[in-house]
């Protein structure tokens, strides 16, 4: 995998036509108007584009029962996928929601600094995530632990950022899956940065499909109001970056609704810019998959970004440090509970003959071991000092960082002797 490492400015990178033949993108993708030599839109500083499904409707192939219906244009983009892929995804949004549930304990008992739950957000993860190719790179936020599992990610990895101990867990060239950010929208100039580099490298438009790679930058509706979102769809769109822009609309940025946010659907915003917009039922595992791998082929063919938004919510608090009763109506939480994504998915496979009782019930005896596992490893993370975080501040020793560390030294003898055994006082 390239580093992406670029200098300067590339130049824009020409949208191509989607590939010939029966391809479903030819149904979204209108001309792209061309740009001019210096880079610029036409004189009129339009972009047309045709009306796409989802931009003003939400996309939706499961309704909250679990019954399928069929969709005239997404449909093709779940025709070759398999009984057992969809055991799987079944498989990684269970296991992911007990992971989460013991980290929140494990927080909770005082063995992890915070926790950023992700329940109720699993089908938008898995979908998204189970799209992409082995060489597509992809961007989190800090919620996004169904996705790191679709990428080979070891949830005990996850928690060695939580317990303070590392600074991401796992190497990202290892597994295209870039390190948690938790600052928010940090990571989208990052992503698209990257996916620019992409565009340099000449790993779009190619024929031969695993020579094409795209980027996938996840952020939520809070970030979505973010500077360094707008600046990184302008810089996406002026040079046909290889990049899906993936909202996971939770409803909520911590205590602002998203009423508040926006005045419309998120996935709107995309015409701005001058890029598809859709806006899916985050909660329909089959939609969000079918929605990622249409983002997922126009950047790989060379026409640029598009944006999803995965229309979900939290059913859990923003982070442990979070009460969302203090703000959140309990009707709410009713309502959307009655809409979660694992039941509805369980409903659909046993439906349709896919899953039985043995199943789902060993999809729960891995979800143990892997709760038990995951406890394990944390607990063997040892506790270590702000030594380390001094050190790291610049590359050569510095005065201020030096006499700020000796305070820290003082202050921590301060306290009385540990006789836990554990290092905390």
């Amino acid at each position: 995998m390239s580093s992406r490492a670029t200098t300067g400015i590339p130049e824009p990178v020409p949208a191509t036509a989607d590939p010939a033949g029966p391809g479903p993108a030819d149904g979204l993708d209108g001309a792209d108007p061309a740009p001019s030599s210096a880079g610029t839109p036409a004189d009129d500083a339009t972009v047309d584009l045709p009306d796409l499904p989802g931009a003003d409707e939400m996309v939706q192939l499961l309704d909250e029962d679990g019954i399928r219906h069929p969709h005239p244009f997404f449909d093709a983009y779940l025709a070759d996928v398999t009984d057992d892929e969809l055991r799987t995804f079944y498989r990684d949004m269970a296991v992911t929601r007990r992971f989460d549930a013991e980290a929140t304990a494990l927080q909770r008992q005082g063995q992890l600094a915070l926790w950023v739950p992700s329940r109720g957000q699993e089908a938008a993860q898995v979908g998204s995530g189970r799209a992409a190719a082995p060489q597509d790179y992809l961007v989190p936020t800090y919620r996004e632990h169904a996705v790191a599992r679709t990428r080979g990610v070891d949830f005990a990895d996850v928690m060695k950022l939580f317990r303070g101990t590392s600074n991401s867990g796992w190497d990202p060239r290892e597994t295209n899956f870039h390190v948690y950010t938790l600052v928010l929208a940090a990571q989208v100039p990052h992503a698209v940065g990257y996916a620019m580099g992409i565009a340099r490298d000449g790993a779009v438009g190619n024929e031969d499909p695993a020579r094409n790679e795209a980027v996938i930058g996840y952020f939520g509706d809070g970030s979505s109001t973010e500077g360094e979102v707008h600046e990184g769809m302008v810089f996406a769109s002026s040079f046909t970056a290889p990049i899906v822009f993936f909202c996971q609309n939770n409803q909520w940025a911590i205590s602002v609704p998203i009423a508040v946010q926006s005045r419309v659907p998120l996935s709107r915003r995309a015409a701005g810019y001058g890029f598809p917009g859709v806006r899916v039922d985050g909660n329909d595992v089959l939609a969000v998959h079918a929605v990622t791998r249409w983002a997922l082929e126009r950047a790989h063919a060379g026409s640029g970004p598009s944006l999803i938004e995965a229309f979900t919510y939290r059913l859990g608090a923003h982070t442990t440090a979070d009460d969302p009763t203090k703000y959140r109506l309990a009707s709410e939480e009713e309502e959307w509970a009655a809409k979660d994504p694992l039941t509805r998915y369980e409903r659909y496979l046993r439906a349709e003959g896919l899953a039985d009782d043995a199943f789902f019930a060993d999809v729960a005896a891995e979800g143990d071991a892997v709760a038990a596992h995951v406890r394990e490893a944390t607990l063997s993370l040892s506790l270590t000092g702000l030594d380390r975080a001094f050190a790291n501040v610049y590359g050569q020793p510095h005065p201020l960082v030096e006499e700020e560390r000796r305070w820290h030294e003082q202050y921590e003898a301060s306290f009385a002797a540990d006789d836990t055994g554990d290092g905390t006082h």
